[in-house]
């Protein structure tokens, strides 16, 4: 019986560390997806402020800042794409997350249900000895 309960106390803390791992990965498919929804900001916001120019442009200027213009769109696209995986890997990790804590619980449950058990045959075994033998192991405590 008492090994029973270091096992189930054994499987616990190996749910306990599948768990921490998932949120920990987790935390990191998150940050990953926070800092690329960043940087797409970030690129959205030079293309804005690309053609905001004081007095007369030339040509050449005009036709840089056209190309930059459609770089910083391509650019802007893949980051698209990327922000949808990244995303799309969060949940997949969110999923994992509540898998593992479900494994985690369902762990603990057995772990206490075996402890139960363990002290409810100890008291059985206790009340089954004899009288005389009770008064005994008492004496001895």
């Amino acid at each position: 019986m008492k090994g029973l309960v270091n096992r189930r106390q054994r499987v616990l803390r190996v749910r306990a560390v599948q768990h921490s791992m998932a949120v920990a990965e987790t935390a990191r498919a998150r940050d990953e997806a926070n800092g690329i929804a960043h940087n797409l900001e970030r690129l959205r916001a030079v293309r804005s402020e690309l053609f905001e120019t004081q007095g007369m442009a030339t040509g050449a200027s005009f036709a840089a800042m056209q190309e930059l213009a459609t770089r910083l769109e391509q650019a802007s696209r893949q980051l698209d794409g990327a922000l949808y995986d990244a995303r799309r890997n969060v949940e997949v990790k969110e999923g994992m997350t509540l898998a593992a804590n479900r494994e985690k619980e369902i762990a603990s449950r057995l772990k206490d249900r075996a402890r139960a058990n363990l002290e409810e045959w100890r008291e059985n075994k206790l009340a089954a000895l004899p009288r005389y033998r009770r008064m005994q192991r008492n004496e001895e405590s």
